[in-house]
């Protein structure tokens, strides 16, 4: 993911935002990762070439989940997404009032993605969000603690209790 550096460019930053979309919504709601408050079904068919882990509808969640070692990590931090109508602007925004990620209680590098459209059941979309991705993390434990709120009063604080295996 990203060039050496594990900074992911905004084509590709998108492309995974669409793709982060598209594995979040597919999950039906008895087993799906962003309603989930214990990290129970992190591993809902995620994709071979990145880990996914899931936001939240809001508030306070703490998971515990175990995740590959050797493939790169990508979450949302704070981030939204809504039908593609036709002639209309960009992606939907929130406008952020707070938005940090730490890793082990060092803070991680924020970037903000919008994708092009997208498909969901056959429903055309447009994300756009705060995201972040990792390398792949080696085999261990790790805490990763997002906050973020929005002037709609819209607030996340997850933490995740990782461990790589």
């Amino acid at each position: 993911m990203g060039g050496g550096d594990g900074r992911i460019g905004e084509a590709e930053g998108g492309r995974l935002a669409a793709r982060w979309w598209q594995w979040a919504l597919s999950a039906p709601e008895d087993r799906s990762p962003v309603s989930d408050t214990t990290g129970r079904y992190a591993d809902w068919r995620q994709p071979q070439d990145v880990w996914f882990l899931a936001g939240t509808y809001g508030g306070r969640v703490v998971r515990r989940c175990p995740i590959p070692s050797g493939v790169p990590v990508f979450f949302p931090v704070l981030n939204t997404q809504a039908v593609a109508v036709p002639f209309a602007g960009g992606p939907p925004r929130l406008e952020v009032k707070r938005a940090e990620a730490y890793l082990n209680g060092s803070p991680l590098e924020l970037s903000e993605f919008s994708s092009k459209r997208f498909a969901v059941l056959g429903v055309p979309r447009r994300a756009w969000g705060l995201w972040c991705g990792l390398g792949p993390l080696p085999a261990g434990q790790f805490v990763l603690e997002i906050r973020a709120a929005a002037a709609d009063g819209f607030w996340v604080d997850t933490t995740y209790h990782l461990t790589v295996e």
